[in-house]
């Protein structure tokens, strides 16, 4: 009789553990933060892969990569600095370039090559909320010691610390070897937390061609031992494609009979497909934010034959060529699919969008630009909370964007480097004239927007007079 009561028991207490555990577990699984892969081009312009008018007809379909868009959220009006140094500095910090790149002994601002170790990173931020941290790919924020992704905020790293246009100089017959201290190859390098980087092996050519298929194979790899461990990731890969050189890897080389730029296309969107089919297979779809963009629009130099879409310019400019870039944005379940918005929107939002995202909280010890822009991306409002932003090409302010409205105290020449000094700033209303050809200041109509325009610079000149600039360190 005991043996029957007993046994008729065990099922009611397995019910009551049931029943006291279930609401424990549930809360544990609705705080549960999500992982981050966060895939960032190099000098990509904004009219390269399909969703954006491009694929195809740049002679290699992006079908990987366009599955983001169907399965998340595309924005057409996603703005970044002009070069590749601020672009990826606001990126990390929430802040505008030209308030990050400072140093003591000289001009305060824009100069700096990268950023201080004053600045809290997107790595660090998240670090501190649980975050293991995985840089794969090309830093360019600082080569010098305490200023190595692993220096600042990141677990791991695998690339380069500087730019790809470094892959020439082993190949040179011009290159004299130490000619100037600064004047050395750049190795791809390697480290983890507390240590110190190490050189592998020289980037030439060789190793341009073949260096972004050895990143994505790092990430994976990442990707699959962190899965493992239940602890949330950020995957961070700066491709250091399409920036010249634009080298295909060997197994792409040739492969779309349509030149060296669609292979890479064609191999960028084989590279992403990898990632996105590594995160659903591993079960991480629904709990991972899967991003792509770019640092700056295409590459100033002619013959790297990028694509601006519908924009005018290319990187270094203040034209919409060089400020927008693709931007993709995947999180099941959270953000709204083949959804697209010309909503203002700038890459220094990011820092407190993915803050707002795990539930942390920005620095309040600084200035951050950033604004939050989760509801936003939710879908939970069709208005971005952004309204404004500035442009910078270096330490020079060229001008300021509202709504849809751009003013410009500063032009380029056609050859895309002299700067040109207006009697009058020129206005350019972007939905009538995407191609910035026709200034407003033809149509007395329009003065009014001055105004708003004329505010956004002034309070952002205020502002950059009442920071007292990044201490270093």
């Amino acid at each position: 009789m005991k043996k029957i009561i007993l046994i008729a028991r065990i099922p009611l207490f397995l019910l009551i553990i049931f029943f006291l555990v279930s609401p424990i577990q549930a809360a544990v699984e609705s705080d549960k933060k999500p992982n981050i892969v966060l895939v960032l081009m190099d000098n990509f312009g904004y009219g390269e892969i399909g969703v954006y008018g491009g694929g195809v007809i740049r002679g290699a379909p992006t079908p990987n990569i366009d599955s983001i868009a169907a399965e998340g959220f595309q924005l057409t009006n996603y703005n970044v600095e002009a070069e590749c140094t601020p672009s990826r500095s606001a990126l990390m910090t929430g802040r505008y370039g030209i308030r990050t790149r400072q140093r003591q002994d000289g001009p305060p601002r824009g100069v700096w090559y990268g950023i201080t170790k004053w600045e809290i990173t997107l790595a660090e931020m998240l670090t501190d909320h649980g975050y293991t941290t995985g840089i794969f790919g090309k830093w360019h924020l600082g080569d010098t010691k305490g200023r190595y992704p692993t220096d600042q905020g990141f677990d791991e790293w695998n690339g380069i610390p500087r730019s790809s246009d470094r892959a020439f100089w082993p190949d040179s017959n011009s290159f004299t070897p130490g000619s100037h201290p600064d004047a050395v190859f750049t190795h791809v390098m390697s480290s983890f937390r507390g240590q110190e980087p190490k050189e592998l092996e020289v980037y030439d050519r060789a190793k341009r061609a073949t260096i972004d298929r050895e990143i994505t194979d790092q990430a994976i790899d990442f990707i699959k031992r962190k899965a493992s461990t239940k602890q949330p990731f950020f995957a961070y890969l700066p491709y250091t494609q399409t920036h010249e050189p634009v080298d295909p890897h060997p197994d792409f080389n040739g492969k779309t009979g349509n030149g060296s730029f669609a292979d890479v296309l064609a191999q960028t969107d084989a590279y992403v497909g990898e990632l996105l089919d590594t995160i659903d297979k591993l079960g991480l779809k629904e709990n991972t934010i899967f991003i792509f963009t770019s640092d700056n629009g295409r590459e100033g130099v002619p013959r790297s034959f990028g694509f601006t879409g519908p924009w005018r310019g290319s990187m270094f400019s203040p034209y919409e060529g060089s400020l927008r870039v693709p931007f993709l944005i995947r999180w099941p379940g959270k953000i709204p699919t083949k959804h697209v918005s010309n909503e203002l929107f700038h890459q220094i939002d990011l820092f407190p969008t993915l803050a707002s995202f795990i539930g942390a909280d920005i620095p309040r010890d600084r200035i951050i630009d950033g604004v939050d822009q989760s509801n936003f991306l939710m879908g939970k409002t069709e208005k971005s909370a952004r309204e404004s932003l500035v442009i910078y090409i270096g330490n020079e302010l060229f001008g300021v964007k509202w709504h849809n409205w751009k003013l410009l105290i500063k032009e380029m020449d056609e050859d895309g480097y002299g700067i040109k000094n207006m009697a009058y700033p020129t206005v350019y209303n972007l939905l009538v004239d995407p191609k910035e050809e026709v200034p407003e200041l033809n149509y007395l109509n329009d003065t009014w927007v001055d105004f708003p325009l004329y505010q956004v610079m002034e309070d952002h000149e205020l502002s950059i007079e009442e920071d007292p600039g990044t201490p270093d360190p």
